[in-house]
């Protein structure tokens, strides 16, 4: 008659400490939801002036699908706290619809790689996918959730800036839709990838900062016949150093340029270390778009200090 009851013992002292494990958790995650303000925007005003060129620039860090490493998966909230308690930093993450027209976070078309799930992401509803768990850059599955666009933005409000990657089925009239619902217009920069496609955005919501794919100096004329305002413009000049005269126009137009650095020019940074990434920034890159976030952070903070750089609007 004692065995069953210390297997009761045992299990009740299992139960009672994995509780506690969760609520320890739990009260983690609302600590780092809760954390103080990165971003000192007063409106979106404040968001043009931190992303328009001057000699002073801050230069920054924009963490490519929103920065996943080990136990932290990409497009994933809790992967995105993680990098805006250790660095001031740009998310970029990727927004693809349900199958009960929901805007998620998730950059692929079918579901294997990153959840437990599989088939199409439109294919399920939201309800079905928040089921599912998301996978680390190692295929170890975590605890969290895929995010919806609208808990995105209403966490990272003050936290970070996104810049936001709209899937070809995700209209841009939802997507502008939830950020005017969560007041995020002051953290969010729209991605686009052609004249027409900025200057649907820019119909849609004039007051918003649209990052426009500039590879030659007639790109930036295209977006301009468009009546798209330099003033609401990044350039994201692609992911091989730009000429030096493109970098100087665009700077002379009051426009940063943003450096894909994933692939080749963050192995070259990882080969020769992170003083690489200062040297992008000192050929002209603005922002470094990476899947190195913390190592480009500790090159840019070092550059920045040197360099004596700040900014009102970055704590």
């Amino acid at each position: 008659m004692r065995q069953p009851i210390k297997l009761l013992a045992v299990w009740i002292i299992l139960v009672a400490s994995t509780g506690c494990f969760r609520q320890e958790r739990a009260s983690n995650l609302a600590n780092v939801s809760n954390h103080n303000q990165v971003f000192n925007f007063s409106g979106v005003e404040d968001l043009y002036q931190l992303l328009t060129y001057s000699e002073k620039r801050l230069p920054m860090v924009s963490a490519h699908r929103g920065g996943p490493d080990a136990d932290y998966p990409e497009n994933a909230i809790e992967t995105f706290q993680r990098l805006a308690y250790k660095t001031p930093v740009i998310i970029e993450c990727d927004i693809a619809l349900s199958k009960d027209s929901v805007p998620v976070l998730m950059h692929d078309q079918f579901l294997e790689r990153t959840t437990t799930g599989t088939g199409k992401v439109n294919h399920k509803t939201l309800s079905e996918l928040k089921d599912l768990r998301l996978k680390d850059p190692n295929g170890r599955i975590t605890n969290y959730q895929i995010p919806t666009l609208e808990e995105t933005l209403m966490w990272g409000v003050g936290k970070v800036i996104f810049t936001l990657d709209v899937k070809r089925d995700v209209p841009y009239r939802m997507v502008v839709d939830a950020i005017r619902k969560a007041k995020a217009e002051a953290y969010c920069v729209v991605i686009t990838y052609s004249a027409d496609q900025a200057a649907t955005v820019n119909n849609l919501a004039p007051d918003l900062m649209i990052s426009a794919s500039i590879k030659t100096a007639d790109d930036l004329l295209r977006l301009s016949d468009a009546d798209v305002p330099d003033t609401r413009i990044v350039a994201f000049i692609g992911t091989a150093e730009a000429d030096k005269p493109l970098i100087d126009l665009l700077h002379q137009h009051g426009i940063l340029c943003i450096l894909g650095t994933m692939g080749n020019l963050d192995k070259r940074a990882e080969e020769r270390g992170k003083q690489v990434y200062a040297e992008f920034i000192e050929n002209g890159a603005d922002i470094l778009s990476t899947d190195r976030p913390l190592d480009a952070a500790a090159a840019l903070k070092y550059y920045i200090n040197k360099r004596g750089l700040s900014s009102p609007y970055v704590n």
